[in-house]
């Protein structure tokens, strides 16, 4: 990290303004040139100021510079930001002479990476930096800046210390294994990794719904032909993105579109309509229509309220549970096309027990009653739990962690040698290791920051 590293920070193209960084040993005085007239060096630190970038006594840019002494910077090593107008021109212009006066072009989250490698953040924080600019939602904001604030850090740190007891006393007795001394009480440790278990699987199944809240919860709008699914789709999305037609089967595949509810990105899915059909195309769309439906937390399962009778929706609709995973997905039973009703007939009172939606797609009418179930949903199935589970690493190394644990405990009913438990005390201990970025390899991390933007 000898290096001292510059890249533009905020995206490609013409815009109000633009942001250059530099950070590393060099990084006032490879910026001290730029600016002939502005003594960069006595400035002081953390307090912007405005100054002149010049050439060959030519002006370039007015900006506003300022210096991050180290420690306190974002990288943890002396830094430089030039908030420079937004020209394409003068952003090139002031790499080429920072690369000039020694900078480096800095690689993908080169910055970032910096920061962790001098201990201003650990390993879960450094990839919430990445959440948190590509969060689409208040809810995947709120995730990432959980993360970001270091409170699934702060539970890895507490299952670690309980790792390490449990370490500590197994190899206390290795120490005096000859002696055939046991210090550790097996229903005190059976007792630690049940409690550690617990908040291990809380963590994992937390994952689920952490990852539908970071890249949309996904809806699927199911039913048989012409119910009105696309129709339906276009008014949440109020634009048209699928095509409407009242010939059965338009719809072949599924299309897919996000809408943000409530601070909730929502991925909504039109899917062909269910039917037996000899046509080859529909018939893989339907296909395509059971595997969505696999998928989707929500279902939006919707019937015609002109075509149906009560008991007619009530088989439909027991015959389409079977097809479903009601113990983790949410069915919504849509009734559509009310505006074609003159009336609401009086046996369809009944149907209130089963819990419908009546509403007009092609009207937007009641379109309000599903937004607020599905707020409803997010609400009930968000875990009210800063330490939610959203990266797809922090998942695979918890797993394996929860199976060393679950051998440890199968290992000390077993009675088997008190050295195989340490061992796996020691792999679990290493998962934790990975997690936190205590223990990493070069590999890992250039993969890990290797998917940021250049310049954070």
């Amino acid at each position: 990290m000898k290096d001292t590293i510059c890249a533009i920070s905020t995206p490609s193209g013409l815009g109000a303004i633009a942001v250059i960084r530099n950070s590393g040993a060099q990084a006032f005085t490879t910026v001290e040139p730029l600016f002939p007239e502005t003594d960069i060096i006595s400035l002081p630190p953390q307090r912007a100021q405005f100054a002149q970038i010049i050439e060959n006594g030519q002006l370039i840019d007015q900006v506003v510079v300022t210096k991050f002494a180290a420690p306190h910077s974002y990288t943890g090593e002396d830094m430089v930001e030039i908030s420079c107008h937004g020209s394409v021109f003068i952003q090139q212009k002031i790499m080429e002479m920072l690369l000039a006066n020694g900078c480096r072009m800095a690689h993908a989250g080169e910055f970032t990476q910096r920061a962790f490698l001098n201990g201003k953040m650990d390993l879960p924080q450094a990839e919430a930096v990445a959440d948190l600019i590509e969060s689409q939602s208040e809810s995947a904001h709120r995730l990432a800046i959980n993360q970001l604030k270091g409170a699934f850090s702060k539970k890895l740190h507490q299952l670690r210390e309980q790792l390490v007891c449990l370490a500590s006393l197994l190899e206390l007795e290795l120490d005096f294994s000859e002696e055939e001394v046991e210090f550790a009480d097996r229903k005190e440790l059976l007792e630690l990794l049940e409690e550690l278990q617990t908040e291990v699987e809380h963590l994992i199944r937390s994952f689920k719904m952490g990852n539908v809240l970071k890249t949309g919860i996904p809806v699927a709008i199911v039913g048989q032909p012409n119910v009105g699914k696309s129709t339906l789709l276009n008014a949440i999305l109020q634009h048209d993105r699928a095509i409407v037609s009242p010939v059965p089967g338009t719809t072949r595949d599924t299309v897919e579109d996000t809408f943000n509810i409530g601070g909730t990105l929502f991925r909504f899915i039109d899917t062909a309509g269910i039917r037996q059909s000899d046509d080859v195309v529909e018939s893989i769309g339907i296909e395509r229509t059971y595997q969505a439906i696999e998928k989707a937390a929500v279902i939006l399962y919707m019937v015609d309220a002109t075509q149906a009778e009560p008991h007619e929706i009530q088989t439909e609709v027991e015959d389409f549970k079977a097809h479903i995973n009601l113990a983790e997905q949410q069915l919504l039973i849509i009734a559509n096309k009310i505006d074609q009703l003159e009336t609401m007939p009086e046996h369809y009172k009944e149907l209130h027990d089963m819990d419908i939606l009546f509403v007009s797609a092609k009207r937007q009418v009641n379109l309000g009653d599903i937004e607020e179930r599905l707020t409803q949903y997010t609400h009930e199935h968000a875990i009210q739990d800063s330490t939610l589970l959203t990266n797809e690493r922090h998942y695979a190394l918890l797993t394996d962690m929860q199976n060393a644990i679950g051998r440890i405990r199968q290992g000390l009913e077993d009675q088997i040698p008190t050295d195989l438990l340490a061992e796996e005390v020691r792999a679990a201990l290493y998962d934790i290791g990975c997690l936190t970025g205590t223990i990493s390899t070069d590999e890992l991390l250039d993969n890990i920051f290797g998917k940021f933007c250049i310049g954070k």
